[in-house]
C-alpha cells in the first residue's frame, strides 16, 4: 500500500531503544523464552501490522500470526503474535504497541467519517491535507488509506493548488483570473486547483477554465446554493470543501453538492486502546 523504508523502521526502534533494555538486563531474564500477543480493547481498523512485523524480526522475535492493515477487528481479538526471548519481546513491546495504537486510531477515525459521508452520498470522497505532524507523514497517509480516505495532496511538488497567498504575489485575485490560461499552459498535464471563500469568485474561476475549485470554510448551505450554478457554467468542474470539516459535520458537507471533503482532522485521532500480553514459555 505504501513503502516505509528500513531507515524509518530503525529510527522508530532507536527512539525507544537507544542502547539496551536496562531492566531486562538487570533482572538477568533476557534469555528466557516467551510469546507476545496483541489485541484491542475496542473495535478498530488496523494499521501498521506490516511495519510491526518488520520491527519484530529486527529485534529477534519470530512472527506467528498477523492480520493485514485495513482489517476490522473486534474487542479482545488477537490480531498479531510472535515468539522469542524475553530480551527481544521486552524491546519490541512498547515501540510496536505505540505505532499500532496511533496508526489504528487514525484509520478507525477515518473509517467513521468515510462511512458517514458514503451513507449520504457514495460519490463523495474524503481526502486528507498535507498538514500531518512532521516526521509522521508516511504512516499517517497509510492510516488514512486503511480507513478509506485518500491523500488530497502529499506535498508541494505534487499538485498545482493556488491559495490567496499565491494570488497576492500575482497582483491580486483579478490578476490571477487573467493568468489562468497562462498557468494551465505551463503545466498542461496537471489539473489546476484554486481555493476561494466566495461562490462569486468561483464562478469567475470556472469561466476562466480552472479544473477544480476548493472552497475554504463555506457552510454546507452556502455550498449547496452555489454548486448547481457552478456546474451550469462548467459541468466538469470538481468542487472541494475544506476548512473545519470533522465527524460532526461531514454528513452535512456530503449533501452540499461538492465532490471531495478535504480535512486535516483525520490525522489528529485519539490513539486506540490496544494491549499486549507477554507470556513466558509454558504459560
Amino acid at each position: 500500500m505504501i513503502y516505509i523504508p528500513d531507515e524509518a523502521i530503525d529510527r522508530m526502534i532507536g527512539e525507544d531503544i537507544p542502547y539496551l533494555d536496562l531492566t531486562t538486563w538487570a533482572l538477568d531474564i533476557g534469555g528466557k523464552r516467551g510469546k507476545i500477543e496483541y489485541f484491542s480493547r475496542e473495535k478498530a481498523v488496523l494499521c501498521g501490522t506490516e511495519e510491526v512485523l518488520r520491527m519484530l524480526v529486527k529485534l529477534g522475535v519470530a512472527p506467528e500470526f498477523s492480520l493485514p492493515s485495513g482489517t476490522v477487528i473486534e474487542p479482545q481479538q488477537v490480531f498479531l503474535s510472535g515468539t522469542g526471548t524475553a530480551q527481544s519481546l521486552q524491546m519490541a513491546w512498547k515501540v510496536t504497541q505505540n505505532l499500532l495504537e496511533c496508526c489504528s486510531g487514525i484509520a478507525t477515525k477515518t473509517r467513521r467519517i468515510v462511512d458517514k459521508v458514503k451513507s449520504v452520498n457514495p460519490a463523495v470522497s474524503v481526502a486528507s491535507t498535507r498538514k500531518s505532524f512532521p516526521g509522521t507523514k508516511a504512516m499517517s497517509v497509510k492510516a488514512i488509506l486503511c480507513g478509506g480516505a485518500a491523500p488530497h495532496r502529499l506535498g508541494l511538488s505534487e499538485t498545482v493548488l493556488v491559495f490567496k497567498e499565491h494570488a497576492g504575489f500575482c497582483g491580486g485575485p483579478d490578476a490571477l483570473v487573467e493568468r489562468i490560461g497562462e498557468l494551465k499552459s505551463r503545466v498542461p498535464e496537471k489539473k489546476l486547483v484554486v481555493e476561494t471563500d466566495s461562490v462569486e469568485y468561483a464562478l469567475r474561476l470556472c469561466r476562466a477554465g480552472v479544473d477544480c475549485v476548493q472552497f475554504d470554510k463555506l457552510s454546507p448551505d452556502e455550498l449547496l446554493a452555489g454548486s448547481a450554478e457552478l456546474r451550469a457554467v462548467n459541468p466538469n468542474v470538481v468542487l472541494l470543501a475544506a476548512g473545519g470539516i470533522d465527524e460532526h459535520n461531514a454528513a452535512a458537507y456530503a449533501a452540499s453538492g461538492v465532490d471531495v471533503l478535504v480535512t486535516t482532522g483525520l490525522f489528529f485521532a485519539k490513539p486506540l486502546d490496544m494491549s499486549v500480553r507477554l507470556l513466558p514459555e509454558g504459560e
